[in-house]
């Protein structure tokens, strides 16, 4: 496919003008402004400049990709993200990302971004979730305790062109259909289902009122989820959500501390992913917990006054998180009966971060603050225990650590199912960006034909492709022993 005319020459794409940026910053600013006497356009005008949006960049230009003649490294892009992450924990996260495709892909989320800044741009910048692969959708219960699908990780989150966070997730839904040994037709099927379902849900969302966009949510465990998708796939859902709705503190408490010698409790040692911690880094995370009170609304600061610490260890999850602090709280309330386990996880400055705008300053100077805002504006249900603090210097965000959590298990769905759930993230992807954009005027651009999704499925398949070749350059580098990973776990 020849070069779009919107297609950047090996340089970073055309600055986006600031005006619609500036304003989506100062809304997520503690000195927010409003002008309520100021009159809002219709949703068909806010669609109609969406529209008129396309003779900048149109929608096939999306499905443009080749790597620069001039990029980076990529095990020298990666070796840069691993920069003041715990040392001894690095390895670990390089035989994390080498073991899959998928796992290369979640660890390298600044590889990708940097890749994103040099293809088209909408000129349409939305709160994005930065992250936003199949993995990061999962199940959480509500205040309400219903348990429903969302997105679920927000480290990445920033204010950018809407279509990166597309671009990931039909990325995402290529690479894991390839781990999942699916054929090229029903990949490409799933990735122009996921696309399709973000469009349609814009159409449906755009003439929507502002609040009701808030009150949508896919309950995963009620027999009348999303009628949407087909029996087997409510079924698995709601299996998942039964499994997620047993994981509560009470249970975790039984998994991940046991009872020492005097009847007390502690959390068990459970290397690597869990281990203990010396006295002084427990007495420094817990001599943060009053600075993450204050960060409540104050109507919870009372619910946390309740609880007392038991004990603190550290943790180590997922891919792209592996190396950076995390620490989780053991605590008691009313008596050990009723336990609360709090995650405290170090927030670090997102991979798309030297590609956008730059964030306020109070953003910037504490990504703790800057997840929590995210995933309160992206997240219609969010933790209400989620907050941020600082230990040490270093800005950390605070939230349960599994209650009511959980994941639909992608290699149980089978390929139907699979199709299913890619397209429901799509859905969800959508309202998420809603909440922050304007439906109208993304629903302008993506449009009502087919044309944006044959572009994206496109450009999944060409950055799978580069996705393995990516991984393939960790692999050769892990064998020569350039990088590092513990013993046994080599390619």
């Amino acid at each position: 496919m020849p070069r779009p005319r919107s297609a950047p020459k090996d340089a970073a794409a055309p600055a986006t003008p600031f005006g619609p940026v500036r304003r989506i910053y100062s809304d997520l600013s503690a000195r927010s402004r409003y002008d309520f006497l100021a009159p809002i356009e219709s949703w068909e005008e806010r669609h109609e400049r969406g529209r008129k949006l396309r003779a900048a960049t149109s929608r096939r230009d999306h499905g443009w990709w080749k790597p620069a003649r001039d990029r980076p490294d990529v095990v020298a892009q990666i070796e840069r993200t691993n920069l003041g992450r715990i040392e001894q924990l690095v390895p670990i996260r390089m035989a994390r990302m080498a073991a899959s495709r998928f796992g290369f892909l979640r660890g390298s989320a600044a590889v990708m971004a940097a890749d994103l800044s040099r293809t088209p741009t909408s000129g349409i910048h939305v709160l994005i979730d930065g992250d936003a692969h199949l993995s990061n959708f999962g199940l959480f219960g509500t205040v309400e305790r219903d348990i429903v699908l969302d997105l679920n990780d927000f480290d990445e989150a920033t204010v950018g062109p809407f279509e990166w966070d597309l671009k990931r997730l039909a990325a995402s839904v290529e690479v894991a259909g390839r781990d999942l040994g699916l054929g090229k037709k029903l990949r490409r099927r799933a990735v122009r289902g996921t696309v399709a379902s973000y469009r349609h849900e814009l159409l449906r969302l755009e003439r929507m009122g502002a609040l009701d966009i808030w009150y949508l949510f896919l309950f995963a465990g009620r027999k009348n989820s999303d009628p949407r998708l087909d029996a087997a796939t409510r079924k698995i859902l709601r299996s998942a959500s039964l499994r997620a709705g047993e994981r509560n503190n009470a249970s975790l408490l039984d998994d991940i501390a046991e009872r020492r010698r005097d009847g007390g409790w502690r959390l068990r040692s459970l290397p690597p992913v869990q281990t203990r911690v010396p006295a002084a880094v427990r007495a420094r995370v817990i001599e943060s917990l009053p600075l993450y009170g204050e960060s409540l609304p104050r109507e919870r600061r009372y619910l946390l006054g309740r609880y007392h610490v038991v004990d603190v260890a550290r943790r180590v999850v997922g891919v792209g998180s592996v190396g950076t602090r995390d620490f989780i709280v053991l605590l008691f309330g009313n008596d050990e009966n009723d336990p609360l386990f709090l995650q405290i996880k170090e927030g670090t400055a997102p991979g798309a971060e030297p590609y956008v705008p730059p964030l306020p300053r109070e953003f910037r100077d504490h990504n703790g603050k800057r997840v929590v805002t995210a995933q309160r504006a992206l997240n219609g249900s969010p933790d209400i225990l989620l907050g941020w603090t600082r230990i040490d210097g270093r800005p950390f965000y605070v939230r349960q650590l599994r209650n009511l959590k959980g994941a639909v298990p992608l290699d149980e769905v089978g390929p139907a199912g699979f199709l299913d759930y890619a397209a429901a993230c799509g859905g969800i992807l959508a309202r998420a960006h809603a909440r922050s954009g304007d439906a109208a005027v993304l629903a302008g651009y993506c449009g009502a034909s087919d044309s944006f999704d044959r572009a994206l499925a496109r450009f999944a398949e060409r950055y799978a492709d580069q996705t393995e070749r990516d991984r393939e350059t960790l692999q050769r580098a892990i064998a020569s022993g350039q990088v590092r990973v513990p013993a046994g776990s080599g390619p």
